[in-house]
Order: structure tokens, then sequence, then C-alpha cells
């Protein structure tokens, strides 16, 4: 069986931005002094994430009332625990723009919250709505630190990772999935909303010739972004030991009228599984 390195690299790559490397190439030779986005990113990660939750504190991401709409079967008590509590992690909690929406919804959920950010945690410990009995948050770097030795093996029913995925080098998202594999319980699921391939923020990107490697883009502030296909995701999730019960691709377009620009944004969804027996019957059905 490939490594999960080896499947990343055996992926088929879209072609739609292949013409990037001659642009790229071009923009150095004419352009010697321009930092090149590769030098940005790879050792920075944590600074570029604590001086993003310095500078916009909790204001940039809304909170995510979808999550309700999207997986509500999951964290309801139907699915999973038989005594209807259920145990969630969040990995790259931010500022709680995830949490705090889903306690709303199903209060009797426990939820494990990390980021690599030290600042994203304290402004999540610092919201109204925090509290111990319901939240434990903390900082960790999940492609470093192992979660079972902060969490215990198989302890946790499901891990959302909203948006967290994409910000991290494609090279490290297989340790981060076995890693999160580590915690969940064998009848687990993992729920992922991220970017997907095509959309208004990647094009954007590589106008602004902002690729560091395929589909993986960093921004003016240092932090990154991969936009996902369908097939990288599920094949990434196989190699880690998942089997994808659910995925699509969400599209909206959004005008921005003031600045007189139609943006075409695309979403990825996805629910993974460790084994068949986490799914509903209406979910198993539909396949």
């Amino acid at each position: 069986m490939c490594s999960p390195l080896a499947l990343l690299q055996n992926l088929q790559r879209p072609s739609l931005f292949r013409s990037t490397v001659a642009v790229r190439r071009r923009h150095h030779r004419s352009h010697p002094t321009a930092v090149r986005p590769s030098l940005h990113f790879p050792n920075n990660a944590l600074k570029y994430w604590d001086n993003f939750y310095r500078r916009h504190q909790d204001k940039f991401f809304k909170d995510r009332h979808y999550l309700e709409k999207d997986w509500g079967q999951y964290f309801s008590g139907d699915i999973g625990s038989s005594n209807g509590k259920k145990v969630v992690l969040e990995v790259g909690c931010g500022a709680g723009n995830t949490i705090f929406p889903l306690l709303a919804s199903f209060p009797d959920l426990y939820i494990h919250a990390c980021d690599l950010s030290p600042h994203a945690i304290k402004l999540l410990k610092s919201h109204a709505d925090y509290k111990e009995t319901q939240v434990s948050a903390f900082v960790c770097d999940v492609t470093e630190e192992d979660l079972c030795d902060r969490l215990g093996p198989s302890s946790v029913d499901i891990v959302t990772l909203i948006f967290m995925l994409s910000a991290v080098l494609p090279s490290e998202m297989p340790k981060i999935l076995q890693n999160i594999g580590g915690v969940l319980k064998p009848d687990g699921c993992v729920l992922l909303r991220d970017y997907a391939f095509g959309d208004f923020a990647q094009v954007k990107l590589k106008e602004k010739d902002r690729m560091i490697t395929e589909n993986f883009y960093v921004r003016g502030d240092g932090t990154c972004s991969y936009y996902f296909t369908e097939d990288f995701l599920s094949n990434l999730f196989l190699g880690a030991g998942f089997l994808t019960a659910d995925m699509s691709i969400y599209k909206k377009q959004i005008e921005n009228r003031s600045r007189s620009v139609t943006m075409d944004r695309y979403w990825i969804r996805g629910t993974f599984t460790k084994q068949n027996c986490g799914l509903p019957d209406s979910v198993l059905a539909s396949k």
C-alpha cells in the first residue's frame, strides 16, 4: 500500500492553472527583487496566524450557524454515544465561530478546541459564552503534537475541520488526519468544510502570482490556503484510513456592488468515517 505522502504525489492534478509556472518564471526574471511566496510561510505559520487574530480579533469570520442544517443529525443524540452525550474536537478553532453556534443548538455537547495560535485561544476563552464545563480550549500544533497525549485514544465522537485543513502545507495534511484518527472513536466521524478548486479567491491569488505549490497559495498577510478537488480530498482521507461517507461542492455567486465585482465562491463539504456503523440509515440508503 502506498504511503499517504506517495498517494498525494500521485493524485491527478487539475489543469486550470498549469500555465502559472511559466508566468511565475517570467515574473521573477522581470522582478529580481520580488519575494517569492514560498519563502513566506513554511516556518512562520504560528507568527502569521497569531498576527491575524491580533489584528482582526474575533471580527473576521462570521459565526457558522449553517452547521446545524448541514450536520445536525451527527451532533444530536441520534447517532453515536448511546447516552446522547457527544464529545467533539474542533481542530483549528480560531476565536470560536464554530464552537459557540454549536453549543447554542446542542447544549449537551462537550467540545475540545485547539488552535495553533495562542491569541486565538485567548480570544475564545474571553468569549461571554465560554464555560469550562462545556469547552476545553488549548494551544496545539496538530502537525507536531500527539492529540492522544492530551485527550486519550478513541475518546472523541466527532472531529470538525472547518476551513482548517486548507491552512497547512499539503505535505502536513496526512499527519493531521493520522493524528485525528488516534483520538476518534471507531464509529466516529470527521466533518469538513473548506475551500474548493476554482474558487474566486484562488483565481485572484493566481493572478497575483501567490502560488507556493499546486493549488496552495499564500495571501498578502502571510496566511495560506489550499483549494481542494473532490478526488484529492477523498484520496487524502483514504490514505489516512477514512471512508468518504458524503462529499459535495457548494457554489454561490456573490455580487459586490460597491466594487462592481461578481464572485463565484466554491466550497467543499465532506463527511468521513472510520467505519460504516457511524452512519445514519438515511445516509447509507442514499449511497
